[in-house]
């Protein structure tokens, strides 16, 4: 599994025009599923995010988790995460999860974090999407499998 993770202002997602997904304060969060992923794996991608403490407190600094500041998530699936570049210029995807197997993880990931009482906004798992955001600071943070 790979997040990247983006601390923004707002972000929303439309699909062939027509917003699927908007929200205020929080992350915009590309998730992208590996051959490989578990629930057990994305449950330990969950925990880290919710607790993922970049958000500013009354001194300023970094240490304010989503939960912390009643923000929001706006969830992409983006197979495109796990493009091996390392022959030739077109990318391949042959480690990306199977379709099924990465909707199936993607939807699962999305209830778990719902489950913490965090607003939970989504794209629409395998169509064109265009994405828009305001990336507050900004942060990105990407996070893989160096987190397990």
């Amino acid at each position: 599994m790979k997040l990247v993770v983006q601390r923004v202002k707002h972000a929303e997602v439309k699909v062939d025009g027509k917003v699927t997904g908007k929200i205020d304060e929080g992350f915009l969060v590309l998730l992208g599923v590996a051959q490989d992923d578990t629930e057990e794996i994305a449950d330990k991608f969950v925990k880290k995010l919710v607790n993922l403490r970049v958000f500013r407190d009354e001194n300023d600094k970094m240490n304010k988790s989503i939960i912390d500041i009643n923000g929001s998530l706006l969830i992409v699936s983006q197979f495109t995460l796990y493009a091996d570049c390392s022959h030739g210029n077109r990318p391949s995807f042959i480690n990306a999860g199977s379709p099924d197997k990465a909707n199936e993880l993607y939807e699962y990931f999305k209830n778990k974090c719902a489950e913490y009482d965090v607003p939970v906004k989504s794209g629409v798992f395998g169509a064109h999407m265009e994405v828009e955001l305001l990336n507050d600071g900004p942060v990105t943070i990407i996070l893989d499998e160096s987190i397990l």
